[in-house]
């Protein structure tokens, strides 16, 4: 659980300007998006993880509280990128929340199965957004405890 004062960082994975807007406004109304980071798809959400590409700047891509995830976006979607942060023992901690438009059983099984922390179908009215980004601020940053970040990054191993 972030540290009184630490900044909760959340990075949102999707594509849609839109989407993003709004997200971003109903985090901003709840007061969570003081830390709020975004990127268009699977590939550039790999990038910032990884600090590749234009993320190579630990400082510019700080490792997130919290990743609000879609799941249809172009390039590597969701789905592909869950897989690879849930393989990754760098990455796995962090809980992902997939936020979709998609309601589809096999989205949802998948997505579970693929070590997914919460799956919401994305609301389309404002105040439905706003309701479920407050929810979400509850839980993941009031009453769930998290891995401190600093004790779950790249990690040394020892030799024996």
């Amino acid at each position: 659980m972030p540290n009184k004062g630490t900044p909760i960082i959340i990075l949102v994975a999707e594509d849609d300007e839109d989407d993003r807007l709004l997200m971003q406004e109903a985090l901003e109304e709840n007061r969570l998006a003081n830390d709020l980071y975004f990127v268009g798809d699977g590939e550039e959400l790999m990038d910032y993880l990884l600090h590749q590409g234009k993320y190579c700047d630990p400082q510019s891509a700080p490792r997130p509280n919290l990743i609000l995830l879609d799941l249809n976006m172009p390039r590597k979607d969701g789905r592909e990128a869950l897989k690879e942060i849930k393989s990754n023992p760098n990455l796995r901690q962090i809980p992902i929340v997939v936020l979709t438009t998609s309601k589809a059983e096999e989205d949802i099984l998948q997505t579970y199965d693929l070590g997914v922390s919460s799956f919401i179908a994305k609301p389309v009215v404002f105040e439905s957004m706003v309701k479920i980004m407050r929810t979400l601020g509850t839980y993941w940053f009031e009453i769930v405890e998290l891995p401190d970040r600093a004790s779950s990054i790249d990690l040394p191993t020892k030799s024996p």
